[in-house]
């Protein structure tokens, strides 16, 4: 919190950044006082683990796709791969639908793969 403090004096109040900082702060006692100081650790620390992206299925056809959605094995987050583009599984409203996204050799700098 000390260093939130000294990092928050270098903005005059009301600016965007002091209202960030004093949101943060907050949050963060808030975990602390509630007693989930170490959930948020081990939160923290998983969030910031690197995790190689991995694509969970490959599909030809948008209809094999669409039967493995139904089939309840989806998870919300699952990167999948159909007929050469890539989707990401989310848990929308009315249930697990596909939402177009980038593969990882699409995201990958050329020459590195």
């Amino acid at each position: 919190m000390k260093t939130v403090g000294t990092v928050g004096a270098k903005y005059p109040e009301g600016t965007p950044e002091d209202e960030a900082l004093r949101i943060v702060s907050l949050a963060l006692l808030y975990v602390r006082d509630i007693q989930k100081l170490d959930d948020y650790r081990e939160y923290f620390r998983r969030f910031f683990t690197y995790k190689p992206v991995t694509i969970a299925q490959t599909f030809a056809t948008r209809d094999e796709a669409d039967t493995w959605l139904a089939s309840g094995e989806a998870k919300d987050g699952d990167l999948v791969k159909i007929a050469d583009q890539g989707f990401i599984v989310i848990d929308a409203l009315k249930g697990l639908k596909f939402v177009p996204t980038r593969l990882p050799e699409e995201l990958a700098p050329p020459g590195s793969q």
